[in-house]
């Protein structure tokens, strides 16, 4: 049976195991290991943002972890003004390290949940958000989240996004958990799956791509993609 949603992770124990892991996460080989295709998600989301935004000056960078999708960003767009998000302070000092030498523009960081973050509206042109809005819990989070991510952009700003996700249909969210299950097994062996499977049951609460989807375009994006989709991860994203 699953955790209901109030017995999930608290912030401050997510925030407590990112604080612990930095160095990995500093790595993309590594920290990405139980990830599916995360290279590839993370080209095609900055590849993404490129080609919808190419005129693009300011970057929000949603759960920036270690500085990996806004590092590649710049390498696409460079001396963009970077804005790092994360709960997560080692994070923060660490993705700021890795990115002050790779632009010319201002970066700048925030620490706390995005739930609570204020966010000047019509401000960034492109918000890129990597492995992190899966741990939004009930509906009503989720709506918030996206629409305040909608009232930061500027017009023809976009959003994308790269991030674990479950399956409307219950026989084929069970056939692609198995499925990643034994991608797991493959690479880290039975006790690896356990301890990835066991993490996500306590701390995330995925949702669909259609789901996504569906509220991107409630809260106004005119645009939205589905980039890539591999078992339980996607990449995907809109434009405002």
């Amino acid at each position: 049976m699953a955790i209901p949603l109030y017995e999930k992770s608290s912030i401050k124990e997510i925030e407590e195991r990112f604080d612990q892991d930095v160095e990995r996460f500093a790595n993309l080989e590594t920290g990405q290991l139980s990830t599916i295709d995360a290279p590839l998600c993370l080209e095609l989301i900055t590849e993404a943002a490129l080609y919808s935004t190419p005129q693009a000056h300011r970057l929000l960078d949603v759960g920036c972890g270690a500085g990996n999708f806004t590092l590649k960003m710049l390498s696409k767009i460079p001396d963009l003004d970077c804005t790092l998000l994360d709960l997560s302070q080692p994070m923060l000092d660490k993705a700021k390290e890795r990115v002050l030498p790779k632009t010319a523009g201002k970066v700048g960081t925030l620490r706390g949940d995005i739930r609570e973050i204020i966010f000047p509206e019509h401000q960034y042109d492109i918000i890129l958000a990597g492995a992190v809005l899966h741990h939004l819990r009930d509906e009503e989070d989720w709506e918030f989240v996206f629409q305040k991510l909608y009232n930061a952009l500027r017009e023809g700003g976009s959003l994308w996004i790269s991030d674990l996700v479950v399956h409307d249909s219950p026989e084929i969210n069970k056939m692609f958990w198995q499925r990643y299950a034994d991608y797991l097994t493959s690479v880290g062996g039975p006790e690896y799956t356990d301890l990835v499977l066991a993490y996500i049951e306590k701390e995330d609460s995925p949702r669909s791509v259609s789901f996504q989807l569906e509220l991107l375009q409630k809260v106004g994006f005119r645009q939205t993609e589905l980039l890539h989709k591999n078992g339980c991860f996607a990449a995907f994203g809109a434009v405002k």
